[in-house]
């Protein structure tokens, strides 16, 4: 494909960082690598590369795609679990990141705090990717991104509803990705979990720029009127679990179930979920809120899970390709 950008050695932190156009050029790169990994085509641009793998929180898909992405293009993957290098108790962010710069090329963080990834990217002089922080997540946008680009053939245009818990890190990543990339984008929440008023002024500024809308609701019933892809989180994030039976009683009315796509009017919306999701008790985690809370589906039923509406798995899987085209872009020859 035409190389029209060049971000070599470029931190992948937010999406609030990159341009429309250079976001559009990953994602178009991630369709040539998926179309290449389809066919049988094993590339080599990450070749002789060490990369990094820094975990304080436990992740299957981010985990699974940077280090199939690595390895598909000869790069060298290494986990680093939260007990298993010093970062930030017998020493400085600051000084770790200056270690593994001089013994790897690439560095992904994924954890709580959005500060921690931000002095990674500072101080350790090779590229550092967010695979999530508390803040953002900015390598799961782009999976969605290329999943929905995959339903509708374009981005532009399609309207992005986000229902539940509007102030978490999804919900600031979708808005920031529509208003770059001139979705227009819905957030339906209850009034006490909507987002950060700068963070939306700042992403309306953007959507100026890019045609997009950004809409504020707490009415799960008009709300996602007209929605061409219905999206949802779980509704306590890692770290959170404590806030389980208030967020119950706060999100029960945004659960996205049959009644809610109905209500969308489009026969033709898609279902998406970043995963993990709890729309059944076959879990220990999903047994165990059952006991606890009486309640066998949180943010999505079942029924709309394993609908025909559902793309969460082609979701999942365009997690590998876009991280891969991430780590090509600012680190591969």
């Amino acid at each position: 494909m035409n190389m029209a950008f060049n971000l070599k050695g470029r931190n992948f932190l937010s999406l609030l960082d990159f341009s429309r156009k250079e976001i559009n050029y990953l994602l178009k790169l991630s369709e040539d690598l998926k179309d290449k990994k389809r066919a049988g085509i094993k590339g080599d641009r990450l070749e002789g590369k060490n990369i990094a793998l820094i975990f304080e929180k436990s992740s299957t898909r981010t985990r699974c795609a940077f280090t199939v992405g690595a390895r598909d293009e000869g790069g060298m993957p290494e986990f680093l679990g939260k007990d298993d290098i010093q970062l930030g108790k017998k020493e400085t962010v600051a000084d770790t990141a200056r270690v593994l710069g001089r013994m790897f090329d690439g560095i992904q963080f994924r954890g709580f705090d959005h500060e921690t990834v931000e002095i990674l990217g500072e101080h350790s002089g090779v590229p550092v990717w967010n695979g999530l922080t508390d803040k953002y997540h900015p390598t799961q946008i782009l999976g969605d991104f290329l999943t929905i680009k995959e339903n509708f053939g374009c981005l532009e245009g399609i309207n992005l509803t986000y229902v539940g818990d509007g102030r978490n890190n999804m919900a600031n990543s979708l808005m920031t990705g529509s208003a770059k990339l001139g979705l227009n984008y819905t957030i339906v929440a209850p009034k006490k979990l909507h987002p950060d008023e700068d963070l939306v002024e700042e992403c309306r500024e953007l959507a100026e720029e890019s045609g997009a809308t950004i809409t504020i609701t707490d009415d799960p019933v008009e709300g996602v009127k007209g929605a061409d892809a219905l999206y949802t989180d779980v509704w306590a994030s890692m770290g959170e679990e404590g806030d389980f039976e208030e967020r119950i009683k706060l999100l029960k009315p945004y659960q996205v179930n049959m009644e809610m796509i109905e209500n969308t009017g489009n026969e033709d919306v898609i279902f998406l979920h970043c995963l993990p999701a709890y729309h059944n008790t076959e879990t220990e985690n999903g047994q165990k809120i059952y006991e606890e809370y009486g309640i066998k589906e949180m943010e999505v039923t079942d029924e709309v899970f394993e609908s025909k509406y559902s793309r969460v798995f082609d979701e999942a899987e365009n997690r590998m390709h876009t991280i891969k085209a991430v780590m090509v872009a600012t680190l591969g020859k």
